[in-house]
């Protein structure tokens, strides 16, 4: 098939691309280049740099004949959708229905969503939240994502093409940006491999629920055999703090620096985890990599190239 990733050339879409690849089929990329790096992919892939909110994308589309469309572009940083919420919703929402519409006009056969699987489902009733668990988003980034959903649920119902929503918990690995505000492992070590201590937000008692990025690249190709509409969860049903992470993180660097500790964060959730069961019905999907193998491999990628990351 020939899909289009969004997002293309940033931390979790090329991994995506990657896996896409070697499953046998032909990828374009679309990407704006604001945060995604070119050397992230493959030479022979092909890229258009073009911000999906503004840009040609009929051009695209229409050039490229494409089957599927794996969608990873997006503004991600949850404290930035509160300090300007509609621009986040300019470029979630609205960029989002603008693709959309793309891929109705120019008969998309399927759309994959990269959406989130903690800032959709808020402050939790239960331990791990399961697809059914109540929609309750404590930011502008967590709503921009339910709406979306929602989006493609209704292009879906209308016949335009079959979807699939993938909710995401915290994803780190290999290629996450270390100078935004969405990845802590990648900030924690981008910090400690420069000899600086890491800051813990708050108490570092939150609990987040940790994916491999490659495992969330295996669950989009198994996504391309699904037809209709389907909500997925890709989680591990495990918790661990934000403290007990920084020290997985320190032992495998082995060195004994002691994080300090800032303000709470605004709308930062306290406990985030979620099931996979779903996946592993519908994808034959669950996560293969441990949190400590997973941090291992992310420490080694960081400490080889830590010093040509560009600030």
């Amino acid at each position: 098939m020939k899909i289009l990733v969004t997002g293309g050339a940033g931390f979790i879409g090329s991994h995506v691309v990657d896996a896409f690849l070697e499953a046998g089929h032909d990828v374009v990329v679309l990407d704006n280049l604001s945060s995604g790096k070119m050397v992230n992919l493959p030479k022979e892939v092909k890229v258009y740099e073009v911000d999906y909110v503004t840009g040609d994308l009929d051009a695209i589309f229409e050039k490229e004949n494409i089957d599927v469309v794996s969608h990873h572009a997006a503004q991600i940083d949850v404290r930035f959708s509160f300090r300007d919420p509609v621009e986040d919703v300019r470029i979630n929402v609205l960029g989002g229905v603008r693709l959309l519409e793309a891929c109705e006009k120019n008969k998309v056969k399927q759309v994959l969503f990269a959406s989130t699987g903690g800032a959709i489902y808020g402050e939790q009733d239960t331990f791990p939240a399961d697809e059914k668990h109540a929609i309750r988003p404590c930011s502008p980034y967590g709503l921009d994502k339910y709406l979306l959903e929602n989006y493609l649920q209704y292009y879906q119902r209308k016949g335009a093409f079959d979807v699939v929503a993938l909710r995401y918990s915290n994803v780190y690995g290999p290629r996450q940006n270390p100078h935004g505000e969405a990845g802590v492992v990648a900030i924690f070590l981008d910090h400690l491999l420069d000899g600086k201590l890491a800051t813990i937000n708050g108490d570092g008692r939150q609990k987040r629920d940790f994916v491999f990025v490659k495992d969330i690249a295996t669950a989009n190709v198994a996504a391309l055999k699904l037809t209709g509409s389907h909500v997925i969860n890709l989680g591990t049903d495990t918790e661990t703090d934000i403290v007990e992470l920084y020290e997985l993180i320190t032992q495998s660097l082995k060195v004994d620096l002691k994080a300090l500790h800032g303000p709470a964060k605004e709308g930062e959730q306290l406990r985030s985890v979620i099931t996979y069961q779903l996946a592993e019905k519908l994808l034959d999907w669950k996560h293969s990599v441990s949190l400590k193998e997973g941090i291992d491999q992310t420490v080694s990628w960081f400490a080889e190239r830590h010093k040509g990351l560009s600030k």
